[in-house]
């Protein structure tokens, strides 16, 4: 089963798959997909606020603020680890529980991205946001880091996440049933 989605004015077949027997989910990946990672960069730099950096999770969020960085003139743009790596100095961390992700994960940020963002106004980026969990850790990072806010936004807005009115999308991605047919929104 497929689900055929149109965003920036790009159509993709995305595979459906059962995360339980209640839920599928449309598997959206941009990873390899140029064409559709440099026209969703392209549009969401079109709604972005105002900010300084731009701030994104490891790992399917990726090629995603690499083209907005890219493609804005930006030179520096920040991710949070699911592992803390060697090279990295004065690490922290947040928890996330994602609807993709199989038990809780542990975002960590480097220190020195962290002094960096200090003061400064910080743009959260996603390929697609559903629970909002992965954007709660993000922020918690920010702040931690001493950090504002300057928005949030992703390629897709998954189910109820749609309502939400503090986030910047390009498109819905319905959360479906075991027989492929959309959920109706709660």
């Amino acid at each position: 089963m497929n689900y055929s989605l149109k965003v920036a004015g790009l159509e993709r077949q995305l595979p459906l798959c059962p995360v339980n027997e209640d839920l599928t989910i449309g598997a959206f990946v941009i990873f390899g997909d140029v064409e559709l990672t440099c026209a969703c960069a392209a549009e969401l730099l079109k709604k972005a606020p105002d900010f300084d950096y731009m701030l994104a999770p490891e790992a399917k969020a990726i090629p995603l603020v690499h083209e907005m960085a890219r493609q804005s003139g930006r030179n520096t743009y920040f991710l949070v680890r699911k592992a803390p790596k060697n090279y990295m100095d004065g690490v922290f961390s947040a928890q996330v529980q994602s609807i993709t992700t199989k038990g809780v994960q542990t975002l960590y940020m480097d220190g020195a991205d962290a002094r960096k963002m200090r003061g400064k106004r910080i743009l959260l980026l996603d390929d697609v946001i559903s629970t909002g969990e992965s954007l709660r850790a993000l922020e918690e990072l920010v702040h931690q880091a001493g950090g504002e806010i300057a928005g949030r936004m992703a390629i897709l807005a998954e189910g109820d996440a749609i309502k939400r009115d503090d986030i910047i999308v390009l498109a819905h991605l319905p959360l479906f049933n075991s027989d492929g047919s959309p959920k109706e929104p709660d």
